[in-house]
């Protein structure tokens, strides 16, 4: 579990994130959505301790983080994944040495021991055999299981994923969200997505946060969206025509996401 209490975050005088408390479940995916502007990669960047809140607490499990020294605090960080959106491979290095630079900057593994949790992570995103290709020589989508892979590769108990379907194509998109979901649930990981992809919000948003000019507007889950009395959110969740009509048709049938 993650929990924000209470979160402010101001820049220069201007105030981007607004008494922001929600807590993200173990084992489930956990969505951040807003607009462009509405703070939701200033929340994941406070929830991964890459800045500081103005005011406020971050809690990792029953551990206050927002009262560690920073030495107290690499304990946690080395608990965390990270999947970033342009999945930030190292163009010079093969797929195995980017797997390998984690396990050799935080473990004491022999080399073997290294070898083999490069191919069971390998294996796991359905990429096995691919350790000696460079990233410019893979698509992108293999390159994003790429970043799945060494964001698991140390084993962590909490996944932080910023746009993880940017720039794939819908079939990608969706392989990449169920790979998402199942690795999450295997590892009984705590998992928060910052996202603009509807798809995902609808397939896989077990609990979803909603940022609204930097205020938490709305939170629930994906069954709950459909019948949100929350202008605001259906607003942004059903802009187009077609998930307008979806919505519609699925509220006239009694339809239930799974």
């Amino acid at each position: 579990m993650i929990k924000s209490i209470n979160i402010h975050k101001s820049f220069n005088g201007t105030q981007v994130l607004k008494g922001i408390s929600v807590e993200f479940a173990t084992g489930k995916t956990n969505l951040i959505i807003g607009k462009s502007g509405a703070g939701k990669t200033v929340l994941l960047k406070i929830l991964v301790g890459l800045i500081e809140p103005t005011v406020g607490e971050i809690w990792f499990d029953d551990i206050n983080y927002s009262a560690l020294s920073k030495k107290e605090k690499i304990g946690i960080r080395n608990q965390i994944g990270m999947l970033f959106q342009a999945s930030a491979l190292f163009d010079s290095m093969s797929v195995e040495e980017n797997l390998a630079f984690p396990l050799e900057m935080f473990t004491t593994m022999t080399r073997k021991e290294k070898t083999d949790r490069i191919n069971h992570v390998l294996e796991r995103v359905n990429l096995e055999g691919i350790n000696k290709k460079y990233p410019s020589e893979i698509s992108g989508g293999m390159q994003k299981r790429v970043g799945i892979a060494r964001a698991i590769i140390l084993n962590p108990k909490y996944l932080f994923c910023d746009e993880p379907n940017s720039g794939l194509d819908p079939k990608t998109a969706i392989l990449i969200d169920e790979l998402i979901k199942s690795i999450t649930v295997e590892n009984n990981m705590t998992t928060i997505i910052n996202t603009h992809d509807m798809n995902s919000v609808m397939e896989i948003g077990q609990n979803i946060c909603f940022l609204h000019e930097g205020k938490l507007e709305w939170w629930g889950t994906r069954h709950e969206v459909l019948t949100s009395k929350n202008d605001t959110l259906q607003e942004f969740i059903f802009a187009s025509p077609f998930l307008q009509k979806l919505r519609d048709a699925a509220i006239a049938h009694g339809t239930k996401l799974d």
